[in-house]
């Protein structure tokens, strides 16, 4: 890990840091008005009781500079758990110096920790940059899978029934 780089867990006061980190991530994936959290939702998944929802903070020389937010699933074929990478973010300013390999070797690490046959993410098909890197590091596609999403007025109508 690079001099001066802290990769640490999230904690109750990280809530607003993390929020403007995820607006952040929005604007770099072209989706400025797409990131709709509230630091009251933030809280609530992070540091309830019971989360179900985790994240490091990556700081260089004591300022944030990044973030990721993972959680646990689970995998029927393997019968084991896996680790779910939600989003990964790094401060332009420092991208290049190892802050998002340290992120995802921490990630790896809490993966193995837990007994988690995979560590998985996605990325967007357009982002060249992120896609090289995670080949570099041994990360392969899995393009024989598609990711279905079904939100709003289509959630309710199934819920419904309908």
């Amino acid at each position: 890990m690079p001099d001066g780089l802290l990769i640490r867990p999230a904690n109750a006061a990280d809530t607003q840091l993390i929020l403007a980190l995820i607006r952040e991530l929005a604007v770099y994936e072209r989706a400025p008005d797409a990131a709709k959290a509230s630091a009251a939702d933030i809280d609530r998944a992070l540091f309830s009781e019971h989360p179900k929802v985790h994240a490091l903070i990556a700081e260089w020389n004591g300022e944030a500079v990044g973030f990721a937010v993972y959680f646990f699933n689970f995998s029927t074929w393997t019968g084991k758990h896996g680790l779910y990478l939600e989003d990964l973010f790094v401060r332009e300013s420092v991208r290049g110096r190892g802050v998002g390999k340290a992120l995802l070797v921490r990630l790896a690490a809490i993966a193995l920790e837990n007994d988690c046959a995979r560590f998985e993410w996605s990325v967007l098909d357009w982002n060249e940059p992120a896609i090289g890197f995670y080949k570099s590091l041994g990360a392969k596609p899995m393009n024989d899978w598609t990711v279905y999403r079904i939100d709003g007025a289509a959630l309710v109508t199934l819920a419904a029934g309908r």
